[in-house]
């Protein structure tokens, strides 16, 4: 749980950044982390295009100038789109400047005001110099689509165990996610799951 759901000695680490939209209002909001990846995002946009949702990706930077083709189906379909950094880095193994340098970067390729840190975590002067430009949106569920230690139907449990309302769910449309066919596997049933719970889905 402590991975999947963070608990609240957690999110406070980041004051002001969100973790979680309106406990009172029955709606989740979808995230997908890690793209675009022309194996996987599609397949992802042609889901939710068939359950009428829009949602959130979180891009890195350096796979839209890799395919600016894929990132232009993501924009057309309405979705948001969201800072990853330009690289996948970690804030804890980089210099500030270095850091913040790299999310520069990947902002001339996309242009938004939300930024979610790799991996979830990245230093407090990082954090709070980004804070001043962007919106930092983290998750209130983390799927775990991504790991080799986890099958589909696992990836599946861990949405219906822990969304909730106002949750702020991640998925990855990465080659990680998809090799391992958690994403496959997982994605598809979670939709039909929080549909059949009463759930609206809401973008970010």
């Amino acid at each position: 749980m402590f991975i999947e759901q963070p608990p609240e000695f957690v999110r406070k680490l980041y004051p002001g950044a969100i973790w979680r939209m309106d406990p009172n209002e029955k709606a989740v909001y979808l995230t997908f982390d890690d793209g675009p990846i022309p194996e996987v995002t599609p397949w992802v946009l042609d889901l939710l295009d068939k359950h009428n949702i829009k949602a959130t990706f979180f891009m890195v930077g350096d796979n839209i100038r890799k395919h600016p083709d894929v990132y232009q189906m993501v924009v057309d379909g309405g979705h948001r789109i969201g800072n990853h950094t330009f690289n996948h880095i970690r804030g804890f193994e980089y210099l500030s400047a270095n850091y913040l340098a790299n999310t520069d970067k990947a902002n001339e390729v996309m242009k938004t005001d939300l930024f979610r840190p790799p991996h979830g975590h990245m230093r407090w002067g990082q954090y709070f110099t980004l804070k001043r430009h962007y919106k930092i949106v983290m998750w209130d569920l983390v799927t775990r689509d991504y790991s080799k230690k986890l099958r589909g139907p696992q990836v599946l449990a861990n949405v219906m165990r822990y969304a909730r309302n106002g949750s702020i769910i991640t998925f990855h449309d990465s080659l990680k996610s998809w090799n391992n066919g958690n994403l496959q596997y997982a994605l598809p049933r979670a939709l039909d799951f929080l549909k059949e719970e009463g759930y609206e889905f809401k973008l970010l």
